[in-house]
């Protein structure tokens, strides 16, 4: 690899809080080994149209406590389309650019590969609320949407006790169910539904909310995972059979939206001045991640490789804390 001089930072998939904070990382530490720094707006999507900035120190000044991305971001389904990868490697090969850190998910991690594989320096960085990225065990953004999900369910409990109701809450995750999962044992959730271990028999859920109503239990809050969904018709059906009243909330976005907490901007802040070395190091195709407590870095074929279950004593747990 020769000189490295120029990097450009881009953000690709769904946006997470902590992703300004990892921008910020990227530019200032850049800036400070000397290295001139880009910004590609609207991910891959805006790469194609060449939507690309010059960023200094003030570039990123305010931008920490912000939620969302300042580079914008957007899907790119024409990136799977060799074709349109060459042409992405060309114009970062025209615009001068030696390495390029990508802040998304596994998605985002794949056509960072693909422009390796062309000659493009890459280091990924885990964004995502889902955290389902198998390689770390952290990801930007979802200790916040996180803490979003538990205070807004905190909020609805008081409202579920004070009408004596059924409670169904469906928070993020796409087909992971890691938010569900902790927010039901910090909530306190009666039942919690996930993906990984769901086995669609609803009755055994009707059964449980009247034992415990019948224990008398004046609430119960279900959290759903937007895997399985159907949260509306699922509070129809339940308070049918149960004849408790019965109704449903999907937080939906305001999940990724909002200040980032301490965790995820610290975080992301080392995040993003480890790619930075990274890059310097003259390495290319790697993802950076946290494990076992301490911060690495992996091939990204290993990482796009690696497979992610639900911990099953945890999963045991929200259920033996339910009283």
């Amino acid at each position: 690899m020769g000189k490295m001089e120029t990097i450009a930072v881009l953000t690709s998939g769904g946006d997470a809080p902590g992703m300004n904070a990892c921008i910020r990382s990227v530019v200032r530490t850049a800036l400070t080994k000397g290295l001139k720094v880009k910004g590609i707006r609207r991910g891959y999507a805006g790469l194609l149209k060449e939507e690309i900035i010059d960023m200094d120190g003030h570039s990123v000044s305010d931008i920490i406590d912000r939620g969302g991305t300042i580079l914008y971001t957007a899907r790119c389904l024409e990136f799977k389309q060799p074709e349109i990868q060459q042409k992405a490697a060309d114009i970062l090969k025209k615009h001068g650019i030696d390495g390029l850190v990508v802040i998304g998910g596994d998605g985002s991690f794949a056509g960072a590969r693909q422009l390796a594989n062309l000659g493009i320096n890459t280091i990924g960085l885990p964004g995502t609320i889902d955290l389902d990225i198998a390689c770390t065990d952290y990801t930007i953004g979802f200790d916040t949407a996180v803490n979003t999900a538990m205070q807004c369910v905190d909020k609805i409990r008081d409202t579920s006790t004070s009408h004596e109701r059924v409670s169904i809450i469906e928070v993020m995750g796409r087909s992971a169910g890691y938010i569900a999962l902790w927010c039901g044992i910090a909530n306190g959730a009666e039942d919690v539904l996930l993906p990984e271990t769901y086995d669609h028999n609803e009755q055994k859920l009707i059964d449980h909310i009247n034992v415990l109503r019948a224990q008398g239990k004046k609430h119960h809050i279900v959290i759903n995972a937007e895997g399985i969904g159907d949260s509306a018709n699922m509070a129809k059906r339940i308070e049918a059979a149960t004849g408790i009243e019965t109704r449903s909330t999907i937080l939906g976005h305001i999940q990724r939206g909002g200040c980032p907490t301490a965790i995820d901007r610290y975080y992301a802040s080392i995040f993003g001045a480890k790619a930075v070395d990274l890059l310097l190091e003259g390495k290319s195709k790697r993802v950076v991640g946290y494990k076992n407590g301490e911060f690495v870095d992996y091939d990204i074929n290993e990482a796009l490789a690696m497979t992610k279950t639900i911990d099953q004593y945890e999963v045991d747990l929200a259920k033996w804390l339910v009283r």
